[in-house]
């Protein structure tokens, strides 16, 4: 596993992004957290898992810029499809899940902090599902995950705005479940983790299994939903200019087509 690593605590392992500084996921980083976590659930040592990363930003989503510039228009649906099977993995773990955000997470990357069972944020933190803002459709489960955590209103205006959530508006909306200084998250996220992992290891499966009934279901259909609307978007100008303008950091001029 090269872009991961995996440490252990006591009851408690972390699960390390090492893509800095932006974390960059596809496939392959996707499918390596999931083998992680099935190496770990696997583990009756470990109780829960915090997920962070190495970098300025928890996950900056997927480099669509340099996909679009090494791949052209053969980012098919079935490419998008394999990612989202293995996020479902993620979405099916048995051990609890805290994530540490300490910088961005953004389109992907927040889909991912949105697997999680907690989140721990800093001032800092960014979150923001900027997908239509690139002439693009929500994806990685986030039209299921984000309305679950934030209600419908707020959902529907961060996916048609794109709207930059700090860490201070995280914690009233409960994108983040703490709020501490930037160099307090992973330490706040392990102590988290550490309470978890007083209880029964068991009861702990058991009970979030209950609790999390019917959540890999919804995920599921809302990736397939996800994946066929980002079929029909990806060949479009505007899908080709919402990514341009997001890297040369100007306005988009769409074009309805």
């Amino acid at each position: 596993m090269s872009d991961i690593e995996i440490t252990r605590d006591g009851s408690v392992a972390t699960v390390e992004l090492r893509r800095g500084p932006n974390n960059f996921v596809d496939i392959q980083l996707i499918a390596e957290i999931a083998d992680a976590y099935d190496e770990l659930d696997a583990d009756m040592a470990i109780r829960c898992i915090v997920l962070c990363s190495d970098g300025k930003h928890f996950s900056a989503g997927a480099n669509l810029a340099q996909r679009v510039k090494d791949d052209g228009d053969s980012i098919t649906q079935e490419a998008t499809r394999h990612l989202y099977q293995e996020a479902h993995r993620l979405m099916s773990n048995a051990k609890p899940v805290v994530a540490a955000v300490q910088g961005a997470a953004v389109g992907a990357g927040i889909g991912l902090a949105l697997t999680a069972d907690f989140r721990v944020g800093c001032p800092e933190a960014r979150f923001s599902a900027n997908f239509a803002r690139q002439g693009y459709h929500p994806g990685f489960g986030t039209t299921y995950t984000l309305e679950r955590l934030v209600g419908p209103q707020k959902a529907t205006w961060m996916h048609l705005t794109g709207e930059r959530v700090g860490g201070e508006d995280a914690l009233q909306m409960g994108l983040i479940d703490w709020l501490v200084p930037q160099d307090e998250v992973r330490a706040k996220a392990q102590q988290v983790a550490d309470e978890i992992a007083v209880s029964a290891p068991l009861s702990l499966v058991a009970t979030r299994r209950t609790l999390r009934e019917g959540m890999l279901e919804a995920f599921r259909k809302a990736t397939y939903n996800e994946a066929f609307e980002q079929s029909l978007l990806r060949p479009t100008h505007d899908f080709k200019e919402g990514v341009a303008a997001m890297n040369e950091r100007r306005r988009p001029g769409f074009k309805g087509h």
